[in-house]
């Protein structure tokens, strides 16, 4: 039997944890928003400020100086980098997004033989890190004369062993089978089936995958720096890398750091841009329990 004193005990106690999760999640806040925090205060400050005190507050803002010689430098070479860091990220998400659509569905409504076997393949493959791979890369793309190139960041960026697994897991529980069958009866081929009926219904997960895929290849230091020796093709992760190194070792240049904070802060600028335009399209869920 519950007294009245327990009764009266269990609102404090709900609400002592209530306060507490909240603390506990205003810390994470505040451990994850601080980095950014300091290179949006950094950005603001020229070369000798940000060796000043005060590295968290704003001092005299420079910030459109900064800018100014951002996309100056070296005859505008950081616009060139922002465009290959681009092309990269779009032309990779979205070629990685179709190829696991199309496997993700194939495993989740498909049968054929030795699908088990494959699928359980690539669950292994999600467990190898990215960078275990890059060298046996290397020496394929060496062995196909693509070092050097474009292809030798995009064509491995293709490959997205965790996006097949999430869009299979999707269609398997998103895509009804009736729905599927009644495009067959009606005549539909499989490519039609696939392309009226799965799609439609994975779009969450479509987009979860190409945003995924774009943040990964927008943010991959070093596979580019393996394939790559010409700075026309950099990247921003590695061109921001290679005149960091200038500035570091002294190599008869001005030491521009502040042109490096301002410029890690404009590349993620498009990563924040991207998810605000595509958080519209995540509604999981549109058509799980839709048929009995």
């Amino acid at each position: 039997m519950i007294t009245p004193a327990a009764r009266s005990t269990e609102p404090a106690r709900r609400r002592s944890g209530t306060i507490a999760a909240h603390a506990v999640m205003a810390l994470f806040v505040v451990y994850f928003l601080l980095p950014f925090w300091w290179l949006l205060v950094a950005a603001t400050k020229d070369n000798d400020g940000l060796f000043g005190s005060h590295p968290l507050w704003f001092a005299d803002l420079h910030l459109f100086d900064n800018l100014r010689l951002l996309f100056t430098q070296d005859d505008g070479l950081y616009l060139r980098w922002l465009g290959n860091s681009a092309l990269y990220a779009v032309t990779s998400g979205v070629g990685a997004t179709a190829i696991a659509a199309l496997a993700g569905y194939a495993f989740a409504k498909l049968r054929f033989p030795g699908r088990n076997a494959l699928f359980a393949l690539l669950l292994g493959l999600i467990m190898v890190p990215a960078t275990a791979l890059v060298l046996p890369t290397y020496l394929l793309m060496a062995e196909a004369g693509l070092i050097n190139s474009v292809w030798a960041v995009i064509l491995p960026s293709l490959l997205n062993p965790f996006g097949v697994y999430l869009l299979r897991v999707y269609a398997h529980d998103s895509v009804p089978d009736e729905m599927l069958e009644a495009a067959r009866i009606d005549g539909a081929g499989e490519l039609r089936v696939f392309r009226s009926v799965a799609l439609p219904a994975m779009r969450p997960a479509l987009v979860t995958v190409l945003l995924f895929s774009m943040v990964a290849t927008w943010n991959n230091f070093f596979l580019p720096l393996v394939m790559l020796s010409d700075q026309n093709l950099y990247p921003l992760t590695v061109g921001l890398r290679s005149w960091y190194l200038s500035a570091t070792i002294g190599n008869g240049g001005p030491a521009l750091f502040n042109v490096i904070v301002v410029g890690s802060l404009v590349a993620i600028v498009p990563l924040i841009v991207a998810f605000l335009l595509l958080q519209r399209y995540w509604r999981g869920g549109l058509t799980i329990g839709a048929l009995k």
